[in-house]
């Protein structure tokens, strides 16, 4: 039931960020700049193929929701993650966040919620393919570690 209004919470935030994304000013400059780049250290990985930092960066317990692939824990989403890798080793698959997307907003007493949009990038019979889609991701600060603890990706 927890999880369940925490994603529903998750996603009505991100809809009204979205609509109102030209007004965004982050409440805590140093948060924003701490999650801006735990995002870049986890899409850095995405992009590399680099397993071990991905492993680190997504905790434990995650639960990543995907409106086009469902709902995955830790193990489910490393597998998810490799295979991927191995479709897609010569297609130049890469992730770029959209400039000016980004929003943090604090959690106090956990962490942090990342809002925003992202393009997937890849070659597909010659041809270069993009898809935009919107993003929330749950950060906790554990023993002075931030983990992704929430995934939600949609508009596959």
């Amino acid at each position: 039931m927890k999880n369940k209004i925490l994603l529903l919470l998750c996603m009505v935030l991100c809809q009204l960020t979205f609509a109102q994304k030209s007004r965004y000013v982050p409440k805590d400059k140093a948060l924003y700049d701490t999650i801006a780049h735990m995002d870049s250290v986890m899409f850095n990985a995405f992009n590399t193929h680099d397993m071990p930092v991905l492993e680190k960066v997504f905790a434990e317990d995650v639960e990543f929701y995907n409106d086009g692939g469902g709902v995955s824990d830790y193990g489910t989403t490393m597998k998810n993650f490799k295979s991927m890798f191995e479709r897609n080793a010569a297609s130049g698959l890469r992730r770029e966040l959209v400039e000016g997307s980004l929003e943090v907003y604090p959690m106090p007493g956990f962490g942090a919620i990342e809002v925003g949009e992202h393009r997937f990038i890849h070659k597909e019979n010659g041809k270069e393919e993009v898809g935009l889609m919107k993003f929330v991701q749950v950060w906790r600060l554990k023993d002075g570690q931030w983990k992704a603890t929430r995934v939600i990706s949609m508009g596959h």
